[in-house]
């Protein structure tokens, strides 16, 4: 028995030898299977605040088309539903699955130091995207892409100043979430020109959450209290939005023909959309097609390049009176 085995054995041997000579012979007609180049993907972890509107729903989709397969990435992405510790949950989770980048796009701008020094120890690069954050240490993170929301602030308030005048306005200011740097940046803008003119007055103010709901919610309760409002300040069209339906819910008439003269930023596609029909007064520009810049930067960083620290997008403001549908055709969100 036990020759009997040796010998089927030898067989067996011999048997793959001859069918490995006969592939090596084969002159390239048989295909190999593919190998698995997984391993080769650039693996990117990207925490977004939520979806709570029409521009973060177009970064999150021009952040997801960027890092495609195709261009040889792979995307994690984790929705935070805005709630801080959810980022931080997710941060941690990148540095466990060992991804090569991390992209942050922030809820608030305190309160990262701790779980980004553990990016840096893992070493993890940060990019931070849209809305800025404050650190102890610029070293936590590698880059940061986004606008520059003081200048847009300062934007809408001038054109409040330029198209009263002299004139007694009263003001209703919507705010965004409260301590992003979005709400931060536009809230300095007209409070600075509310204090360098005497003719202005904030007459309510209060977080509308970047919301159209909310932004709804408030102005209606605002409504109740003031019966003479010249303004509404609103720091995004989803608020906007809110704003312009409880308007019309209380039979006033606002925009370009009415009382109530309507301020809003981002310049979303709907957003421009109510500009150019009059409803919106002024529309600040927000760029949310940050997936190609956050690219890059990765590109820069995989060839031993030093990014810039910080790059602000280009972006332009919309008045009713000289917005055309060419505006509107351009922008893709």
């Amino acid at each position: 028995m036990k020759g009997k085995k040796s010998f089927v054995f030898l067989l067996a041997v011999l048997l793959v030898i001859s069918l490995a000579a006969c592939g090596g012979s084969s002159g390239g007609d048989a295909t190999a299977p593919p190998a698995d180049d997984s391993s080769a993907l650039i693996v990117v972890g990207f925490s977004q605040v939520g979806a709570e509107s029409d521009w973060r729903t177009a970064n999150t989709q021009s952040m997801k088309d960027t890092f495609v397969e195709a261009n040889g990435y792979k995307l994690i992405f984790d929705d935070a539903q805005q709630k801080q510790e959810n980022q931080i949950t997710a941060i941690r989770n990148f540095i466990q699955q060992e991804v090569d980048y991390i992209v942050l796009a922030p809820v608030t701008e305190t309160g990262w130091d701790t779980v980004l020094q553990e990016a840096k120890d893992a070493g993890i690069p940060v990019i931070i995207v849209d809305r800025m954050i404050d650190v102890s240490d610029d070293s936590l993170y590698t880059a940061w892409v986004g606008s520059d929301f003081r200048k847009e602030g300062d934007k809408a308030a001038a054109w409040i100043v330029d198209n009263f005048k002299d004139k007694e306005v009263n003001i209703v200011h919507i705010q965004g979430t409260i301590g992003s740097s979005a709400q931060i940046g536009r809230t300095a803008g007209l409070e600075d020109a509310v204090a360098k003119n005497s003719n202005l007055k904030i007459i309510a103010q209060q977080s509308g959450e970047f919301t159209q709901a909310k932004g709804q919610e408030v102005m209606e309760s605002v409504l109740k209290q003031n019966d003479k409002i010249d303004v509404v300040y609103c720091e995004n069209d989803n608020e906007a939005f809110g704003v312009i339906d409880a308007l019309e819910a209380a039979g006033k008439t606002y925009g370009k023909d009415g009382d109530i003269k309507i301020i809003s930023f981002d310049a979303t596609n709907a957003g421009l959309t109510d500009t150019l029909s009059g409803k919106i007064n002024y529309n600040v520009e927000c760029n949310p097609l940050h997936g190609p810049r956050v690219e890059k930067i990765i590109k820069q960083l995989e060839g031993g390049q030093t990014p810039d620290k910080k790059a602000y997008v280009d972006e332009a403001a919309f008045d009713a009176n000289t917005i055309t549908q060419a505006d509107i055709d351009a922008r893709a969100y």
